[in-house]
């Protein structure tokens, strides 16, 4: 399993540790609560991601991937996997309170997807070549294309042994960055319309009305990785994305363009979290009061 509103690492890991686990004659189920997201149905085997039965069948491991709390899990994969005999979290995120009966949480790692690589590698499980994309993917999206602050040798060395086993450098990321939707465009531009900047140019920030999503007619995906847009603005130190959600809430993504400004620190004051340079809050609108607040506390920490 995932979190909600899964990326490309939380899918990625997915599929990476089901397929090394299913060449070794394991049964395996992969659930989200929302699916699989348009944008990574390319990779090998994504049909495989399925919304979790609500008559679910015997587990005896359950494992959450990628995921810092155990209800971003979502309901009704805590719900089928309530007998599992065992709760396997495998997560990099700092803010992760090790919520399973075994807990592999590696604040250090860029991406889950690295640490999965580094468990089979560590145990010699199979890798096979639909994990060996999945890895690529998960890191590569988790990194900013290998740009974050976050991207160690390792993550370099572990690039470089897929590529020995076959993998499309080109192919993969061609899918993966160049293969977006009309609308996702037309979301930029409503985006940029709301751009401000604060008044020392440190912060930025833009805001998505849920009357967008309805015109757009946007899948949850369309806005992944808009915010490095003006993260590069030049002098900003903090981006941050405010979307109103279906439900009045408002999801925060902000992310930190050095450690000098902790934004999983500021998460934690509004029930999110995250790590130092990339953290997320869901919070009581309506959304200018929500936007008041944080850039308040971003204001403070700066």
């Amino acid at each position: 399993m995932s979190h909600l509103r899964p990326d490309g690492d939380a899918i990625g890991s997915q599929l990476a540790l089901g397929l090394a686990l299913e060449e070794m004659g394991k049964t395996v189920y992969y659930w989200n609560v929302d699916g699989l997201p348009e944008s990574m149905e390319f990779l090998p085997y994504s049909d495989k991601i399925s919304l979790p039965p609500e008559v679910a069948p015997l587990i005896d491991v359950a494992v959450a991937l990628d995921t810092a709390t155990k209800v971003r899990l979502g309901e009704a994969n805590i719900a089928a996997c309530a007998q599992a005999k065992l709760w396997v979290n495998i997560d990099h995120h700092m803010s992760n309170p090790r919520y399973g009966d075994m807990n592999y949480v590696d604040a250090t790692s860029p991406a889950t997807g690295q640490i999965i690589y580094e468990i089979i590698q560590a145990l010699q499980m199979p890798l096979p070549d639909g994990t060996r994309d999945a890895i690529y993917v998960a890191v590569s999206t988790d990194t900013g294309s290998f740009q974050y602050d976050s991207t160690t040798a390792k993550t370099y060395r572990m690039a470089a042994d897929l590529m020995d086993r076959g993998l499309k450098i080109g192919q993969i990321n061609a899918k993966t960055y160049d293969n977006h939707p009309y609308r996702r465009v037309e979301l930029l531009r409503t985006l940029l319309n709301t751009l401000e900047l604060s008044a020392a140019g440190k912060v930025a920030s833009w805001e998505m009305l849920d009357a967008t999503r309805v015109s757009l007619q946007l899948q949850p995906d369309d806005s992944e990785g808009l915010i490095d847009m003006i993260r590069a603005i030049r002098g900003v130190q903090v981006a941050v994305f405010f979307e109103e959600l279906p439900d009045g809430k408002i999801r925060v993504s902000m992310r930190s363009k050095d450690r000098s400004v902790d934004v999983c620190k500021i998460a934690t004051i509004f029930g999110g979290g995250g790590h130092y340079l990339a953290a997320g809050i869901r919070m009581a609108g309506p959304i200018a009061a929500a936007k008041e607040l944080v850039l308040a506390e971003i204001a403070k920490a700066i």
